[in-house]
Order: C-alpha cells, then structure tokens, then sequence
C-alpha cells in the first residue's frame, strides 16, 4: 500500500473518527481506523461495533493498492500538527508498520492486520428515502438536549423517530425526553415514507450532527430492524438502534395550560443566565414571580448569594413557579424567532414552551418544587 493525501482531507476525515472511537478499549483493533487504498480513492472505516463510520477521500494519488489498521488517535494527533494544504505520503513499510512522510518528518506506525478489522455486510437497500441536510440537523437539534443520560431507562437515551400524519400531511416527528423535559419536533414529508419507529442513540446523535454541519445536500436514510444508514455524499454512518419502547409521550404534553407568558425571547435568555449565574449549581431553581405584565426572575443559593431581575412581559395573572435554570436555557437556545410563549396551569403543573415562529415544535419542562 502507497498513497498521497491532501493534509486537510485526512485530518477531516480522522476527526470524525474520533468521535466514534471509544477512548479505552478493551479490543485493541477497536482503536484502529481501517485504511484502504483503491479504486483511485481512499476510503477510511472507524467502529465501536455499535456504529460504524466510513469516509471517502477521492482526492488521493494511488501508488499501490492495499488496506492496513492504524491506531486513530496517534495518527489524528500527528496530521494535525503538520501544516495546513501539505501533501502527506503514507506507505506499509512493513506488514506490521504504517510510515507516513511529510516536509522534514518521518513516522513508523504500529499497524494490526486488516483481516481483524470489523465490518458488516447488511443490505441496507430497501426502505430509504432522503432528507434535506439541514432539515435533518434541526430536527437533531431541537431534541438532542433533552435525551436522558440514565442508563438505568435506555429507551430514553436517545431520540425516537416516527412517521406520523395530521389530516392529509405526513410527518417525520422527534420526541426526546429525560422525564423533567421533553422536546417534540417535527419534520414535512413529501410523501409516506416505508420507516418503522426507532430510537437512534444518543452518540449517534452527536456524531451525524457533526456530520451534517459541515453538510449541505440530501441525506439518504435505510433502515433494518435493528440498525440504521445514513449516507451523506462522501460519507456513511451505520447505527445499531436502542432495543425497547419508548413511552406515549402524547399523553405527557399539557392539554389545559391557559396562563400565557409572552417575552422578548432575547431578552428573556439574557436574564435567565444572568440571574443563574449566581449559583455555582445551575440546577439550582429560577424562581419566577408573576404578577400582571412582570416576570421577576430570582435565585437563592445559601453558598453563593442571591439574585433578582425583573422583565416586562405580557401576562394576565399571578402565579408563583420554579424551572432548573439549564433547562429553560436549553430550550430558549433553540428558539429562532424573536419572541418565547410559556402556557402554565398552575405551580406544580408542567409549562408548554412554543416558538411563534416555528409551529413544527413544543417543549414541556416540569417545574421544581420548594
């Protein structure tokens, strides 16, 4: 094996693959990358069995054919330290040992055989369909902060995905909850779509978010029972799926919350993170004291001091309620119009979050108690 690469395409390529290398690893191979030189192109492959990652670098000068197992992490290290644009050539000294060249410099890599490499072979072919890039990233967005990071319920650590119609138009709809919060957000389809539900993993999340920033095309997506493609010009991600129901979710969202706050979504951020930031906990509730047209935001922490801060907003009635900061934070984040709407009932009811501007999402958030 003997190749050229362009220093930025395999710097990117390998900074994708650290996000799906596990950091410590009990099989040494599962801290390889797969290498293959072929076919013109060079096609670079990362697992932690659970997902797979692989991407195409086209823009590559073939010498010899081949394939070898690197360690990602030390090869990332050493790429990204050369110089930006430098050509870097790379070539199997031996079985066992990967050389890389590039201006003044010479490395020796341990390698392991590309036959103990890991890699699947399913057919992936039926049920796709495509998704607007972009389109995809929000709906990721929208819901991501609110996947749950108890393992002890693993439905709920990640996203739940499903098709679901009102009168005539279809949906491709996220939901997300940790059980303290809960976002919804859905997606316009063209047309019914062949697409059973799942629940995609919270580090797939991450991982196809990184993707899809520096993305601006279709998504094709393929789904088996038990895995997920999603491939994105240059590049493929394989999933398994998190094996278990997630709950009905519809039920959870508030039916009766009458009490309508309206704010300036800016200045409604600004003063929440503000008033928060007197805590070293930002757990720590945000009470809210509402009376008619004045939000007075306030925090107490017996460590660190306290806080208040007063807003105009439009508000019909007198209600007393305490949110977790970080929460009302995350959600207020994703907003993108200049306004933010929060339907109470009462103190110890839930609080429906809508954007005006994006009537394709919701956001429940529990209140805290005391």
């Amino acid at each position: 094996m003997k190749f050229n690469v362009n220093q930025q395409d395999l710097q990117k390529s390998l900074n994708y693959c650290q996000g799906v290398i596990e950091k410590r690893s009990t099989l040494p191979i599962l801290s390889n990358i797969l290498l293959n030189a072929g076919n013109s192109k060079l096609t670079i492959t990362a697992t932690d069995l659970d997902l797979i990652f692989i991407h195409e670098i086209n823009n590559v000068e073939i010498l010899e054919d081949g394939k070898t197992t690197t360690t990602s992490s030390i090869m990332y290290d050493i790429i990204r330290k050369f110089s930006s644009g430098k050509k870097i050539n790379l070539s199997l000294s031996s079985e066992s040992k990967l050389q890389l060249e590039s201006e003044k410099s010479t490395f020796h890599l341990n390698c392991i055989n590309a036959s103990e490499f890991p890699l699947t072979d399913e057919n992936f072919s039926q049920n796709e369909f495509s998704i607007q890039s972009k389109q995809l990233l929000k709906l990721l967005n929208k819901c991501k902060f609110s996947v749950s990071n108890d393992e002890t319920r693993h439905y709920l650590s990640g996203i739940f995905f499903h098709q679901t119609q009102i009168e005539d138009k279809v949906f491709l709809t996220a939901a997300a909850t940790d059980s303290h919060r809960m976002s919804i957000s859905k997606l316009r389809l063209n047309e019914k779509i062949d697409f059973d539900p799942i629940i995609l993993p919270k580090k797939t999340i991450f991982q196809l978010c990184s993707l899809l920033e520096d993305y601006d095309g279709d998504v094709k997506i393929s789904n088996i029972k038990s895995k997920i493609k999603f491939e994105l010009n240059n590049s493929i991600l394989i999933s398994k799926l998190i094996d278990g129901k997630f709950p009905n979710y519809v039920q959870v969202i508030p039916k009766n919350n009458k009490k309508k706050l309206e704010a300036d979504l800016k200045l409604f951020l600004d003063s929440v993170d503000r008033v928060a930031s007197v805590s070293f906990d930002k757990k720590d509730g945000v009470k809210f004291n509402l009376t008619k047209d004045i939000l007075n935001l306030s925090v107490n922490n017996a460590n660190s001091g306290d806080g208040n801060e007063s807003l105009n907003v439009k508000f019909d009635h007198d209600l007393d309620i305490s949110f977790n900061s970080k929460y009302l934070i995350d959600v207020a984040s994703q907003l993108s119009g200049d306004k933010i709407e929060i339907f109470f009932n009462d103190t110890g009811s839930p609080a429906l979050i809508k954007d005006p501007s994006d009537f394709d999402s919701i956001y429940v958030i529990m209140p805290m108690k005391g």
